[in-house]
């Protein structure tokens, strides 16, 4: 249609130059297109469009112009009048269905993989507990880690259309790649015969295997971060009330597509892989990230494709820069006009107190030097203004109480539990019974459940006490999720003492696949608990740092969210390894042993149910050295302002971890 757009142009110039219309005065605005009234008097045109004046217009010599402006609308998808003809083939929710569905078929997918995988590496690798656990901690922080890569690529090099089309194509090769370790016998290791340790993975195997998580890592980290906010990109030119109910509409669908693909993948994709084999089961992911990538890249022609702009994160890096290069320099002048350099319209004029060394970063040395005659700095790695100074010195006063969520994030991502359902009875009814990686189902149940019933019943009474208007306030929300925390692993290490204790006295202390006489339906309480914990803690997280954070940070709440769940990953493997070592020294059985029955994993329970305790200690004392803080006064202005994050940055949705 762009083109079509362009064959009246071009026709409307040849034959009747004297006519400008909209998109031809758009075109010579986006050149520096333009003939000034003096230029035709000057040349003897009249000023009457229905003189000789259009013999000196249109013709054969605009086309360089229009073909260029062409190139540039191809390239940068907005239209600069979003009324016109040509812009209104663009965007509008006719590319969402390609989106949410690229963006559902991937964590379909992924989601569906990731909780008996733990199973195909042990059974199928022949890879001991810790070796399994240490891999998938390391897949599951090197997603998150990517997708902070992802959202920065896209934002500041290369585009979200570009890094949403990479990641599809890498999930597609990951996942088939994954796929076909179960179709090619040479690709996995050969079945033992006389022992479970006896038949290792090559390094050609290993490697076949990582390169499939490598490539579904760099897929996850780039669609999910840029998902989101491409589809937003589509709407945004509704300057309208209805384009602002679109947009809101738009956030709920995506978010319910994401909580029916979380459930999808660990009800019917887990149970595939249980009931029809490993072949079928990661066929069918490895088909819905295929069919993911097509969908994406069938709707390139509708799509709006923005312009990439200046990350925030390299404003946060100038300041650090430019402070350590200044670190030598002292407090400047008081009584200088000029001695902090400040935008025009900045709420700070001077910077605070707190973390004064950052300060140095805006002090103004050279003001002929270091300005351009029309006011900006003309260098922001040699000075920056106050504004970048107090939105770094604002995240860094959070990251104390951010970095109580990491023991949390690492309580919600236990794969021991799909160990444990699987020696357990997980009969249903007599002929039905739930896959073991399903059981984390239970956990995003309670918290799809809790919170729309929190929000709409717990908050309106509390507040009717506490006079607060979100009930309580974040921190107390944080707090309450981080106990609740402990208490998951509490009654995990207490249901894996009595699962072991069944298995010891029923005679399977050295069968661990045997399933014993106790139901799995024990388990549920643990997960339940764990979904309370989430929806307290991990919401509390984003409210607090989207009412702590300057408003021009908003989209780093989610950043900050993502990075906490990576660094969850990072310490789970660290521990994982510290744990078995230091219990499998002097020839001793390991806690984490293969064998599930000779194992201790109450132990471990138990020490992640005391880190987390240790945790909520420390997060007292951070919120006793962070002191008073003021929250968002109004729904309204909290809707608001994680609108403009979620637009701003790209993210990703909290959930359970596998």
């Amino acid at each position: 249609m762009v083109v079509t757009c362009n064959v009246f142009l071009l026709a409307d110039i040849s034959l009747s130059g004297a006519k400008n219309s909209r998109s031809l005065k758009r075109r010579e605005e986006m050149m520096g297109y333009r003939v000034a009234e003096e230029e035709e008097e000057t040349m003897g045109v009249s000023q009457n469009p229905k003189s000789g004046c259009s013999a000196q217009r249109g013709g054969l010599r605009t086309m360089p112009f229009i073909i260029v402006a062409e190139e540039e609308d191809e390239t940068v998808g907005v239209s600069q009048n979003p009324k016109t003809e040509c812009s209104a083939q663009r965007g509008g929710l006719r590319t969402m269905p390609f989106i949410i569905v690229n963006e559902s078929f991937e964590r379909l997918a992924s989601y569906g993989l990731a909780p008996n995988m733990i199973l195909y590496m042990m059974n199928g690798y022949h890879m001991n507990t810790v070796t399994s656990s240490t891999i998938l901690s390391l897949w599951s922080a090197s997603s998150n880690f990517l997708s902070i890569l992802g959202a920065y690529l896209s934002d500041s090099y290369l585009g979200r259309y570009r890094v949403i089309g990479l990641g599809s194509i890498c999930s597609s090769i990951g996942a088939t790649l994954l796929w076909l370790t179960t179709m090619v016998p040479q690709a996995r290791p050969s079945l033992c015969s006389s022992g479970f340790n006896t038949c290792t993975a090559t390094p050609t195997q290993l490697a076949i295997l990582l390169t499939a998580f490598g490539l579904m890592s760099i897929g996850a980290g780039c669609i999910r971060p840029c998902s989101i906010a491409f589809g937003a990109d589509q709407l945004v030119k509704q300057d309208d009330r209805e384009g602002e109910s679109i947009l809101s509409s738009y956030f709920n669908w995506y978010n319910a597509s994401i909580g029916v693909s979380s459930i999808l993948a660990l009800s019917f994709i887990v149970y595939i892989q249980d009931n029809l084999g490993w072949q079928v089961g990661f066929g069918v992911p490895a088909n819905l990230m295929f069919l993911s990538a097509v969908f994406f890249f069938a709707g390139s022609s509708f799509y709006i494709k923005v312009e990439t702009k200046k990350s925030l994160f390299i404003g946060l890096v100038q300041v650090v820069v430019v402070a350590f290069k200044n670190r030598n320099l002292v407090k400047a002048p008081a009584n200088l006009d000029w001695g902090y350099y400040h935008n025009k319209d900045s709420n700070f004029t001077v910077p605070s107190d707190h973390l004064r060394c950052l300060n140095k970063a805006c002090i103004i040395r050279d003001p002929e030097e270091e300005f351009k005659p029309n006011g900006p700095s003309s260098n922001p790695w040699e000075l920056c203004n106050v504004d970048q100074v107090e939105e770094l010195k604002s995240l860094v006063r959070i990251l104390p109480i951010w970095s109580t969520g990491i023991i949390m994030f690492l309580t919600l991502s236990q794969t021991i539990t799909v160990l444990q359902a699987n020696t357990m009875n997980r009969h249903v009814t007599s002929t039905f019974q739930i896959p073991a990686g399903s059981y984390i189902l239970f956990t995003v149940v309670t918290l799809t459940i809790l919170l729309p019933f929190y929000d709409r019943v717990f908050v309106p009474l509390l507040s009717k006490y506490t006079g607060h208007p979100r009930g309580i306030r974040c921190t107390q929300r944080i707090g309450i999720g981080l106990v609740l925390s402990c208490m998951a692993m509490a009654v995990a290490a207490i249901m894996e003492n009595v699962r072991r204790g069944i298995a010891i006295r029923e005679g399977f202390l050295d069968n661990p696949t045997a399933v014993i006489g106790m139901s799995a339906m024990w388990l549920i309480p643990q997960f339940v608990i764990l979904g309370f914990a989430e929806a307290l803690n991990s919401v509390g997280q984003l409210e607090f740092y989207y009412s702590q954070l300057p408003k021009s940070l908003g989209s780093m709440a989610m950043a900050f969210f993502t990075v906490g769940m990576a660094f969850s990953g990072l310490l789970g493997s660290l521990i994982t390894i510290i744990v078995n070592a230091v219990t499998s020294s002097g020839g001793k059985l390991s806690w984490l042993s293969s064998n599930l029955n000779r194992g201790r994993y109450d132990y471990y329970y138990w020490l992640l149910a005391v880190l987390s305790f240790l945790n909520f200690l420390y997060f007292l004392v951070c919120c006793r050295l962070y002191g008073p803080y003021e929250e968002a006064s109004t729904i309204s202005d909290k809707k608001e302002y994680l609108k403009e994050g979620l637009l701003s940055k790209s993210r990703e949705f909290p959930g359970s971890s596998a």
